[in-house]
């Protein structure tokens, strides 16, 4: 729990250098807040995910790269984390500060955003408080019996840990201030997309069930959509 505690603070703190670096100034409010709900909600999460499936949150506490791993989606998932939660940021950052492309949203918008950035943490949650097997990387867990889940989220969606980030990059986007972040978020949500492509090809291949269970469960990423 320590270990999955500590990546949770470090990873705030990356958010965080990202934002004021870039910005030029920790003179930030909505920056500020960000980093705050960023540590709750992801400190609660922990000790949700924890209390369900402690093996699980061990092992995403660990580096993004398991020798098990496909090379595609070692190198989506880099391209991913980093377009993602360093990109998307520091766009927002530099727009808000130095670029202003674009008007900035009203404060109702704004503060739709935070809600956005909080459900698509909650939605993340609930995926892998459901599912043992939702580890960072893609592989056959033959070590701890891999099956297919379809109870709880996966009854719905077939990605739905996937489902969160949309919602986390555009609310973080829209609360930090800038619209250009929120058009730039395309490219990870894309990367993100074709992660799914893989990922599915390799659990059709090698995890018994899965096709079955793609067939009853329609859509990968969002309900009604795709």
């Amino acid at each position: 729990m320590l270990k999955a505690l500590a990546r949770v603070v470090a990873d705030a703190v990356v958010v965080a250098i990202v934002l004021f670096t870039t910005a030029g100034t920790i003179a930030w409010p909505h920056a500020w807040v960000l980093v705050s709900v960023l540590l709750i909600v992801r400190v609660v999460s922990a000790i949700v995910i924890y209390r369900a499936n402690p093996a699980l949150l061990e092992e995403r506490a660990t580096v993004l790269i398991h020798r098990d791993q496909p090379l595609s989606d070692r190198v989506v998932l880099i391209l991913f984390m980093t377009t993602a939660f360093i990109g998307v940021p520091a766009i927002a950052a530099i727009d808000v500060f130095h670029w202003h492309v674009l008007p900035g949203p009203p404060e109702i918008v704004q503060n739709t955003g935070l809600f956005m950035f909080v459900a698509g943490w909650f939605v993340t949650a609930l995926a892998l408080r459901e599912n043992a097997f939702a580890v960072t990387v893609v592989r056959l867990q033959d070590e701890r019996m891999h099956k297919v889940v379809d109870t709880g989220i996966y009854s719905r969606l077939r990605h739905p840990m996937y489902s969160g980030n949309p919602l986390i990059l555009v609310g973080l986007s829209l609360w930090l201030g800038s619209y250009l972040a929120v058009f730039c978020a395309v490219l990870p949500v894309a990367l993100l997309m074709i992660r799914i492509r893989l990922e599915e090809r390799f659990l059709m291949r090698e995890l018994p069930g899965y096709s079955d269970y793609s067939s009853r469960v329609r859509y990968r990423l969002v309900p009604g959509i795709w």
